[in-house]
């Protein structure tokens, strides 16, 4: 049973110190699986592998426009949360999933794998938008979602899921995604690029960026996650380069329909998609502290920084 948690909107730095107490708590058994929802305030966030020369704003322009900055330890580049996207983080022990094909070795059949791992939230993502009639694929040697630009407003009837069993590319992908604390490569793109997106005929138009992944695993535990651009204001990404990469540009749920979403209904389908895809009952729990009480051995009095995050606002988007 993996329990869901929607907070609303949490600051980065909250979110953060959130997910290091329930990855500390799942550690000890204390509590079960759990993918946290949510959005952020305006923040870009640099990974184990980020390159400062990747946030091309000044200081002074992220001042501006809200956006603060923050390093974390999972794997990968420069990345921008923000309003409009929804952020889930899996804090999941992968000693409780079985891998989906048998290996020879029975203690590894019974863990899934790191790149299996980001597999399937691909799969959950990809499952997302083709709920919402955008297609979606994987992109090789990359990771995250990616749809066709353009190509769901144009044939808005079309939709796809890539296929599971995704082998290719894998021996590369296990030196990318494999750290010494087994952390994920996040890669992103740069929305500079939509707008030269844009002016190019649908037969040569680069795939765009609806979902990015980004994970840290400690001792089988993971945390941080993936981000689904639904409603996302897409001139933040213009910021930033992510990962370097510039031909292919960051595009949004929104941008592909025409039209934006209900965050509430994008997140109902998240959570049946994991559930179909981690072979997992889902549970939503109201709050935080509904999620905690269900723990073995925790106070009944939350600490101060865990209590916050139900404080004065309803834990589902409004």
């Amino acid at each position: 049973m993996i329990s869901l948690v929607q907070l609303g909107t949490v600051d980065y730095a909250t979110g953060l110190r959130l997910q290091q107490q329930l990855v500390a708590l799942r550690k000890e058994e204390k509590i079960g699986d759990v993918l946290l929802l949510l959005e952020h305030s305006p923040v870009i966030t640099l990974g184990r592998n980020a390159k400062a020369a990747n946030v091309i704003a000044s200081p002074e322009l992220l001042a501006q426009r809200g956006v603060e900055l923050f390093e974390c330890d999972r794997g990968g580049d420069v990345t921008f949360h923000g309003p409009g996207q929804i952020v889930g983080y899996p804090i999941f022990d992968l000693r409780g999933f079985a891998r989906a094909a048998a290996d020879a070795s029975s203690v590894l059949r019974k863990t899934l794998g790191v790149i299996e791992f980001v597999r399937r939230l691909e799969e959950v993502l990809i499952r997302t938008c083709a709920d919402f009639a955008i297609p979606t694929k994987r992109v090789p040697g990359l990771t995250g979602a990616w749809t066709d630009a353009g190509l769901s407003t144009q044939s808005n009837s079309l939709s796809f899921r890539a296929e599971e069993n995704d082998s290719q590319n894998r021996s590369l992908e296990s030196r990318n995604l494999l750290s010494a604390d087994a952390a994920t490569e996040h890669v992103g793109t740069s929305a500079s690029a939509v707008q030269r997106s844009k002016a190019r005929p649908p037969e040569i138009m680069a795939e765009a960026k609806l979902a990015a992944i980004g994970i840290h695993i400690s001792r089988f535990v993971t945390s941080h996650g993936f981000a689904l651009n639904v409603n996302t204001d897409l001139s933040f990404f213009n910021l930033i380069i992510p990962c370097g990469i510039t031909s292919k540009p960051v595009t949004s749920m929104q941008q592909e329909l025409g039209k934006p979403l209900d965050l509430n209904v994008v997140g109902e389908s998240i959570s049946r998609n994991l559930g179909t895809v981690f072979s997992s009952q889902m549970l939503w729990v109201d709050t935080l502290d509904a999620l905690l009480g269900r723990a073995v051995g925790i106070p009944m009095k939350r600490p101060d920084e865990l209590r916050r995050f139900h404080k004065e606002s309803d834990s589902r988007w409004a």
